[in-house]
């Protein structure tokens, strides 16, 4: 009759089980969960003398783990030493206060019981129906992060002077890549309809515009949403406005579009771009979109957090003239992943583009119009419980430890890029903004770009083989040029001072070689 016939013995297994499968037997998931916690507790106790990048070769786990599901169950304990012995050795060590590479990944111990008590709930709020918890825990957090960031109040949800709703509003998505592919969606229907295009139909017109230092998700995002890749213009950044867009050739570059019969779109602007932490000036980019009616969208994934300090927060002057405008705090804001926040100006320029109404969805309260679903600001419908991690951060660390934790960050690369400016050997090649330093060994004796990088590229392979610390490389203005990103939780004064012995030392080791 089928297989369970042929497999008599796996029948009997589940008739020896009187009780059935209880996946969610309340004294497993006591038993299971403080398992877990001792395991992370020892992880965190630990994660400093561990190398922050593993010696491992690819495909080293199916080789330590069994190949085939197991088709019987296993004591929880099997599971923990399977992670033990076999993940843990694999891990790359985002936790590591020894790791300076890419930007963090900051986390918390509020964070973590926030994701803990969501993944526990396993909402899933697409509706305010759905769960009005979660969704007015959503609106609620995002409207604290506008407050922290002094966003214009037509941004926010609930923050109107009269106290009703606003036609702005948030969301929270999982990454970058997703606040620009909406925003970019959005900012495209609008243009087709101000151009009374039928459809899509006049979607080869469109332009779209970013400083060649944007992260090349936008990129991605532009290909996604639909936009002819001819009509991406990358605009070239120089050392004379430390790579941030000019909005002089952004101008030029919009109207020669324009002559050409094509419609300027999109401009995305970026506040701490990855490479070297250039900021675009917000207010001047926006002052030259409004002359051709295009959207602006401000990605601030990882300096936004810095810009809850009131001497960052200069960098956002002129956002109340932009569309939108996302962070992310999973980068430096102690929350986990994944945690992106979008504001928009107009949340139903982002609904018109990507509202759903199927007939199992429709309520009353949908109906009525006092409640924005959440799920049509996002591209998929099935969405997780977010705000509550972002939340319980701000709620138990407050705006001024927050605060605190961004300065001391800043402090620590300030002290980091002194130490290179003292030692001749070395360079800082952009200024430092924030909590990123890219640095190298200054070109000697006549030495080529070709050789600089050959000798900074085997710098940091020598450091990061070491297992003591862990930092990336860029390329800005054609130089090799390595990032030192301060920020990861557990660092310490004493990591950055660490760090630097480590360089110098390695450092001498490669230039004793060449004499």
């Amino acid at each position: 009759m089928g297989s369970l016939d042929n497999n008599p013995a796996t029948f009997d297994a589940f008739a020896a089980d009187t009780e059935g499968f209880q996946p969610l037997n309340a004294d497993d998931v006591r038993s299971y969960l403080h398992k877990s916690v001792d395991f992370i507790y020892d992880y965190y106790k630990s994660v400093e003398s561990m190398p922050v990048l593993p010696s491992v070769e690819p495909g080293y786990l199916s080789r330590l783990l069994q190949s085939a599901p197991p088709s019987a169950a296993a004591p929880f304990d099997i599971a923990m030493k399977e992670i033990r012995d076999a993940v843990v050795p694999g891990m790359t060590h985002w936790a590591s206060p020894n790791f300076f590479a890419f930007f963090p990944a900051t986390n918390s111990a509020a964070a973590i019981a926030g994701e803990l008590i969501a993944s526990a709930m396993n909402t899933v709020g697409f509706t305010w129906q759905a769960n009005p918890a979660a969704t007015e825990m959503e609106v609620l957090a995002l409207d604290w992060l506008a407050q922290l960031l002094r966003l214009p109040k037509n941004f926010m949800m609930n923050r109107t002077t009269a106290g009703a709703r606003g036609t702005g509003g948030g969301v929270i998505l999982g990454t970058t890549s997703e606040a620009m592919l909406v925003t970019l969606v959005a900012a495209r229907d609008a243009a087709l309809r101000r151009m009374g295009s039928n459809g899509v139909a006049g979607i080869n017109r469109l332009t779209v515009y970013a400083a060649d230092q944007t992260h090349s998700t936008f990129f991605k995002a532009c290909r996604l949403a639909g936009f002819d890749p001819s009509n991406i213009r990358s605009i070239p950044t120089w050392a004379d406005t430390d790579y941030g867009l000019d909005p002089t050739r952004l101008l030029e570059v919009m109207q020669a579009d324009v002559d050409a019969g094509l419609v300027p779109t999109y401009i995305c602007a970026t506040v701490g771009t990855t490479s070297s932490n250039a900021v675009d000036p917000v207010g001047a980019v926006a002052d030259v979109a409004a002359l051709f009616s295009a959207w602006v969208h401000v990605d601030a994934a990882y300096a936004g957090s810095a810009c809850i300090c009131p001497e960052f927060r200069h960098h956002l002057d002129g956002v109340e003239r932009v569309d939108s405008i996302s962070m992310s705090p999973h980068k430096w804001l102690m929350t986990c992943l994944d945690c992106t926040c979008l504001w928009v100006r107009d949340a139903h320029r982002l609904t018109d583009s990507l509202e759903t109404n199927p007939e199992y969805l429709k309520n009353d309260v949908t109906d009525s119009g006092a409640v924005t679903d959440l799920k049509d600001m996002q591209v998929g419908v099935g969405r997780r419980f977010r705000g509550l991690k972002l939340w319980m951060v701000m709620r138990t660390y407050g705006a001024t430890k927050l605060q605190e934790h961004i300065r001391s960050d800043v402090a620590m690369a300030k002290m980091f890029e002194e130490s290179v400016r003292a030692d001749n050997r070395f360079e800082v090649v952009v200024p430092r903004n924030f909590a990123l330093v890219c640095f190298r060994i200054r070109p000697h004796d006549g030495m080529t770009e070709e050789a600089a990088e050959a000798v900074n590229r085997e710098l940091m392979e020598r450091l990061n083989r070491t297992g003591k610390a862990y930092l990336a490389h860029t390329v800005i203005g054609g130089k090799f040029v390595l990032r030192f990103a301060v920020g990861s939780s557990l660092q310490e004064e004493r990591h950055v001072r660490s760090a630097w012995d480590l360089i110098t030392k390695k450092t001498t080791e490669i230039m004793s070689r060449e004499m």
